[in-house]
């Protein structure tokens, strides 16, 4: 009866290795798509300084990175922050973590679906096509669909078409950078081309609040790379693989970061960036035709497979979050059911698709730039969730730290130190989130910016769902924290372990 239990809770174990779940935690960050929304308003707040604020928004997440690698050794869960948090500091902020990451898959796969869809009808020359609602929504709905019903055939499909689209974005965006560079050292931009200067790399260059709001809108560039390790229990070696994945995959987006944004500063300038970066993403479309020639649908395609790669694995960590809080009777056993075929969480994977598709079609009938401001909104779930699971490292292995120095560094000063600062950056999001006048609309709802308003919300609506499963069903709520296995810190494997790395 216990082998029939298993079975029926089980995910495929062993669909994918290390090169997919590097992929996957690669194409979840959509660093195409990434680069294109955050590139001229970074360089708008910093100037030349734009490639060293990307460079010090990589220190928190590869801080943060190494959380994730340290909590996977001890509990390999697909539900990744909640069952961390819950197992360190108890079922309440386990439960609000995991309500953060499923969250931010809702807020945001409508808005890559849509510019999937949008850059994919430039890329064809189909302009008007790409900038009517009514033509984009429908095809927007119907690619999540379509990228849902993926998911739920299985992680090894679904890693074999990001393995495609990884490599058409990262080729396209460093053949861009080359060209770009080329072009502008040469003196041939067709704008106001300047000469790279390793002074750029300076983070601390422009200072103030402008390097502020350069690292908020760099770490939302970051975001996303941890969903390799959602897939702990379906990958090979799920103990150390997903999370070498997460810390090669922020590596691998600092390189591919701060060349484009070498590139991109270098060849067109700041004045020229700072004028048009309320366009967002638009910017790389006019610098595709400017520096590819007519070449640039190679750009146009590059942003289009972001957004789309993006949208199907954004769908993987909100789906296995809820799988995972199921299983634990954080939520109803529904949404924990496998399918008997393809063992993915089935349920829970069209639940996400579903509400995701509610929230963007109706903020959408807000305006557009709601849709917008609902993204801006991610900052704050996006740095709640990444500051717990460091804090949540710290406190797990507490007892471990003073071992060596190695693991005061990697398992508790790191780990704190990256929380520390995405806690400074979700204050300053608060703060400037607060000013209408900083949000896409302009608008006040309720005294203070839209963003803030969608993230506060969410947050209560999670609080008050919470308190009334507790009411429903309080099993989850029995837990209580624990501390992991000595020698799976050390990195020895013992088979005759405790399974739930709670000894001691």
């Amino acid at each position: 009866m216990a082998d029939v239990e298993v079975s029926e809770t089980q995910l495929k174990a062993g669909s994918i290795g290390f090169v997919d779940a590097l992929v996957i935690g690669l194409a979840a960050t959509s660093p195409a798509y990434s680069l294109a929304a955050v590139i001229g308003a970074v360089t708008a707040a910093v100037g030349v300084y734009a490639p060293g604020a990307l460079l010090a928004s990589f220190v928190p997440m590869a801080l943060i990175a190494t959380a994730f690698l340290y909590l996977n050794r001890v509990d390999q869960d697909c539900g990744t922050t909640f069952s961390w948090v819950t197992r360190a500091m108890g079922p309440w902020f386990g439960w609000i973590g995991g309500w953060a990451i499923a969250m931010t898959g809702v807020l945001v796969i409508g808005s890559l679906a849509d510019v999937g869809v949008s850059f994919t009808l430039r890329t064809f020359g189909a302009d008007t096509a790409a900038d009517n609602a009514w033509v984009r929504m429908p095809l927007a709905i119907g690619l999540i669909l379509l990228l849902t019903w993926v998911c739920v055939l299985g992680t090894d499909v679904s890693a074999r078409l990001q393995n495609i689209l990884i490599l058409a974005q990262v080729g396209s965006l460093l053949v861009f950078a080359a060209v770009a560079i080329v072009k502008a050292v040469t003196d041939n931009s067709s704008l106001d081309p300047i000469d790279p200067s390793l002074s750029w790399l300076n983070p601390f260059g422009a200072g103030g609040a402008s390097l502020s709001t350069a690292l908020l809108l760099g770490v939302f560039a970051y975001w996303g790379w941890e969903s390799s390790v959602n897939l702990s229990e379906e990958t090979t070696d799920g103990a150390s693989t997903p999370g070498r994945a997460a810390v090669w995959s922020t590596f691998i987006l600092l390189a591919t970061y701060v060349s484009v944004a070498i590139a991109v500063v270098a060849y067109a300038g700041t004045d020229w960036l700072t004028d048009n970066a309320g366009e967002e993403e638009f910017v790389f479309a006019e610098l595709a035709d400017r520096v590819m020639g007519g070449w640039g649908w190679v750009v146009l395609a590059s942003v289009a497979t972001s957004a789309i790669a993006s949208t199907q694995t954004t769908i993987i960590p909100a789906s296995r979050t809820g799988l995972s809080m199921a299983r634990r009777h954080a939520l109803p056993s529904y949404y924990g059911r496998i399918h008997h075929r393809h063992r993915t969480p089935h349920v829970s994977t069209w639940w996400v698709a579903g509400i995701a598709i509610v929230w963007y079609v109706g903020i959408y009938q807000v305006s557009a730039n709601a849709l917008f401001d609902s993204l801006t909104a991610l900052a704050l779930l996006i740095a709640f969730y990444y500051a717990l699971t460091g804090i949540a490292c710290a406190v797990y292995h507490r007892k471990h730290l003073l071992e060596s120095p190695k693991n005061l560094l990697l398992i508790g000063v790191g780990p704190l130190l990256g929380s520390a600062m995405l806690i400074w950056l979700l204050v300053l999001s608060v703060r400037d989130m607060s000013d209408p006048a900083n949000s896409y609309s302009g608008q006040s709802w309720l005294g203070v910016g839209p963003p803030l308003v969608i993230g506060a919300g969410i947050f209560l609506a999670g609080v008050a769902l919470m308190l009334f499963w507790r009411a429903k069903d309080g099993r989850y709520w029995s837990e209580r924290a624990g501390l992991p296995d000595p020698d799976v810190v050390r990195g020895v494997k013992r088979p005759e372990a405790d399974p739930d790395g709670l000894e001691g």
